[in-house]
């Protein structure tokens, strides 16, 4: 990848179509995974003793990957440089009992995931997808990518004030799609229907992670077809920027100084605590085993995390044009202005005044501009993995990511370039 002295909108055409065929963490993994393997990388299993050779690696676990590649020469103190990212999007996953309905509408129980935009999901045309669980171990990934379910909104004649006062939803009785017609709903029906759809033997399906998402297409938009509207910017744009990356540096091949990191957890929506989320034991078991397989010891593991630099790349608030006051006045980020460097002193960003410096060199060396986000005094603001991968690992962290609109609507906003500038920063910064 070289310096974005051009925009290059086959990076954006490559996106649309990763978030198109990511509509699960497990799909997006998969995907990242198989870009990995055309650019070398190979897959390594958690249970194996792996080796200290040169190369690129990548660990699979649920809906997260760490990928890594050591280069030529590295000394098993080498310090890493790590792109971090999250996989999850907020959404509506399936209930364990999922058959339900009532008045002749067969329905699914689903439970509300994360922070989404409610009134997002409504009247919308909706599949379902994620991974299967059979009865001898294994899994399979399953999409169904067409209008399946719907979130069907209540008329105006019978909410006459939805206008006036607002729409209210509550989360158990209004959030419940619709399927299909019949009284006669039966325990198993989903399942039944999702095993027959990925040609598994009825019965063998004994687990499920499944999650609704819009079938609606990512696609250009605006008058010069500047904008990209799609599903799950937050935070599939920051995967597929970092995989791309990762992917660019490891094929020059030599030359690096550091161990390039693309680390993408899942369960940032719902506060990183589980054993793929950021605040798991994954990333950290994963760089210590690199070093340790190269000969090293807890002294050489010290050393190369003290080094250690993490770019924590989520999504960022552009400045809405209709709500312009919710946002601090001297800090108005737009779209297609280059990635943001997130601060906030509370520390519910990581970035500070090193952190800044570190990003302003990437972008510079990448021909990039950056713009700095920091929110109103009075509002809250949001976090991401990056405090948490600061505090687990003691590595110094910097979060930074693409502005955009919409953030956790079924549908997000940002500029077509953006996502192209984001990747280059991330190229400079992992090429050290």
């Amino acid at each position: 990848m070289s310096a974005p002295s051009r925009f290059d909108r086959g990076h954006t055409d490559d996106l649309m179509s990763f978030l198109a065929a990511s509509p699960t963490p497990y799909h997006a993994v998969a995907n990242a995974a198989e870009r990995l393997e055309k650019a070398g990388f190979r897959q390594v299993a958690e249970t194996d003793a792996w080796d200290g050779s040169a190369g690129g690696r990548y660990v699979l676990r649920g809906g997260a990957i760490i990928a890594w590649y050591v280069p030529e020469g590295a000394d098993a103190h080498t310090p890493f440089r790590i792109v971090g990212a999250h996989t999850d999007s907020p959404n509506l996953r399936v209930k364990p009992r999922p058959d339900s309905g009532a008045h002749g509408w067969r329905q699914l129980a689903v439970e509300i995931y994360g922070g989404p935009l409610l009134n997002s999901w409504l009247d919308r045309d909706l599949g379902l997808a994620g991974r299967l669980s059979l009865r001898d171990g294994s899994t399979r990934l399953v999409d169904v990518d067409r209008p399946l379910l719907r979130v069907p909104q209540l008329a105006v004649h019978l909410d006459r004030s939805v206008n006036s006062d607002g729409l209210k939803l509550d989360k158990q009785r209004h959030m419940q799609p619709v399927w299909g017609l019949g009284d006669d709903v039966r325990d198993g029906d989903l399942i039944a229907f999702l095993e027959e759809t990925a040609g598994i033997p009825s019965g063998e399906v004994t687990g499920w992670d499944l999650m609704v998402h819009s079938v609606e297409p990512p696609a250009y938009l605006g008058r010069d077809r500047e904008l990209v509207a799609g599903p799950r910017m937050d935070n599939l744009l920051s995967v597929h920027a970092g995989t791309a990356a990762l992917a660019a540096v490891a094929g020059r091949g030599s030359g690096l100084s550091h161990i390039p990191v693309l680390a993408a957890f899942d369960h940032e929506e719902n506060g990183s605590q589980s054993d793929t989320g950021a605040d798991g034991p994954l990333l950290g078991g994963v760089l210590e085993r690199s070093v340790f397989a190269r000969g090293g010891s807890y002294e050489d593991r010290a050393r190369a995390f003290a080094g250690t630099v993490c770019l924590s790349s989520d999504t960022g608030h552009a400045v809405h044009p209709n709500y312009a006051e919710r946002h601090d006045p001297t800090h108005h980020p737009r779209v297609d202005g280059g990635p943001l460097l997130k601060v906030n002193v509370n520390n519910r960003y990581a970035t500070d005044g090193f952190g800044r410096a570190v990003f302003a060199a990437a972008c510079e060396k990448a021909g990039v501009p950056f713009q700095s986000f920091v929110s109103n005094n009075a509002m809250p603001c949001g976090t991401t993995i990056g405090p948490i991968t600061a505090a687990r690992h003691g590595i110094r962290t910097v979060d930074i990511g693409v502005a955009i609109l919409s953030m956790h609507s079924a549908r997000e906003l940002c500029g077509a370039k953006d996502p192209f500038l984001l990747a280059n920063a991330l190229v400079a910064f992992l090429d050290g």
